[in-house]
């Protein structure tokens, strides 16, 4: 089969390069699109330099993130019929999955966010749609959804990656960061603005900067997604706060981190399934996944900066990687499954995470 991948945000690059390898594995052709939002094509580009890279960041505003939107799904069917893949694979990519139907191509997307406006699109055109158990019960019918097009996955779609998850004990020094013993490292992401289910400023992450940086002995790191939030952040003129101007490797970084601040989805959930005090301040209506996650006590939501006054190290742990790799492989098999038309396989590890002793 030829596969057609599409990544269109940044996180999608990590999800999806264990599923185009397991792809390749068994003998299937994979073509890879890619969007130039964020760090996405920076990512995309240093794992597979055949990556065409078709459509750029999404504006502000309804009407313009439409006239977006409607390009990059032309642009993309046109690459459809030119290479004719057998199916369209992607993590809730909307400009994908139209192209895909213009282009009579079936879709297999996923999806983890239950409040994103445009999910309609996926629940109505594509055939599969993979949802985490969170979802499992929720009133999707208004998003036109179907039951016999969605299959469920267990736990979480970051476990999928962090199976292969190797800490980079030089993650830090590329950022110029010696750290000593008494460090406090925090680790932080800045608010999804441009997406159109976040609507909304955040200035309380704003002021949770201002709280941690205000404490001699931290060093913070404020991963940006977009340029006018690096400007932001520089004109805070705050001390001890880096802010990385190209992509590296995240997952190391939090690893490393004494305390990670969220304000969106992907980065928050990574971090608190390695095991990291993970605070979110997401401005937007918070997803079934993360409330599961601050049921089981491993991400903390964030109402006040007052909260992050009195930072200390942690304690650390070794990761459990033989747990990491069991949900990995059995989120692999969904996914790859999916895309290859084959049977969902039978549930075999638990979506429910274990709580955390705080």
């Amino acid at each position: 089969m030829k596969v057609w991948v599409d990544l269109s945000n940044s996180p999608h690059v990590l999800l999806f390069e264990p599923v185009v390898a397991k792809l390749s594995e068994l003998g299937h052709t994979v073509l890879l699109t890619a969007r130039d939002n964020a760090q996405t094509a920076e990512l995309a580009t240093r794992r597979w330099p055949e990556v065409e890279i078709i459509g750029g960041e999404s504006p502000r505003g309804r009407r313009a993130k439409a006239i977006t939107l409607a390009r990059r799904v032309a642009s993309l069917r046109r690459w459809a019929r030119a290479r004719r893949p057998d199916v369209a694979l992607s993590h809730n990519s909307y400009a994908q999955i139209a192209a895909a139907a213009l282009a009579r191509l079936p879709a297999v997307t996923a999806m983890d966010y239950e409040h994103q406006p445009a999910n309609h699109l996926a629940f109505r055109l594509a055939r599969t749609i993979l949802l985490p158990d969170a979802l499992r019960g929720l009133d999707l019918r208004p998003f036109g959804a179907r039951a016999e097009r969605m299959r469920y996955y267990p736990g979480f779609k970051e476990e999928l990656y962090l199976g292969d998850f190797r800490p980079d004990a030089a993650a830090l020094a590329q950022l110029g960061i010696d750290r000593s013993s008494s460090t406090i490292l925090v680790v932080a992401r800045t608010p999804p603005s441009r997406a159109l289910y976040h609507g909304a400023d955040n200035p309380l992450f704003m002021r949770a900067l201002g709280t941690v940086c205000a404490q001699r002995r931290t060093r913070t790191v404020v991963l940006a997604r977009h340029p006018e939030q690096r400007r932001a952040l520089a004109e805070l003129g705050l001390e001890r706060l880096t802010v990385p101007e190209s992509a590296l490797d995240a997952l190391s970084l939090m690893h490393s981190a004494d305390v990670v601040i969220g304000a969106g989805g992907t980065m928050t959930r990574e971090a608190a399934l390695l095991g990291v005090p993970t605070y979110t301040a997401f401005a937007g209506r918070p997803a079934a996944v993360d409330r599961w996650l601050e049921r089981a006590g491993r991400i903390v939501p964030l109402t006040s900066a007052a909260q992050l006054r009195e930072l200390a190290p942690r304690e650390r742990t070794d990761l459990d990687g033989a747990r990491l790799r069991q949900r990995s492989r059995a989120l692999l098999e969904h996914f790859v499954a999916a895309a290859t038309l084959a049977p969902a396989p039978a549930p075999s590890v638990g979506a429910q995470p274990e709580r955390r002793a705080r």
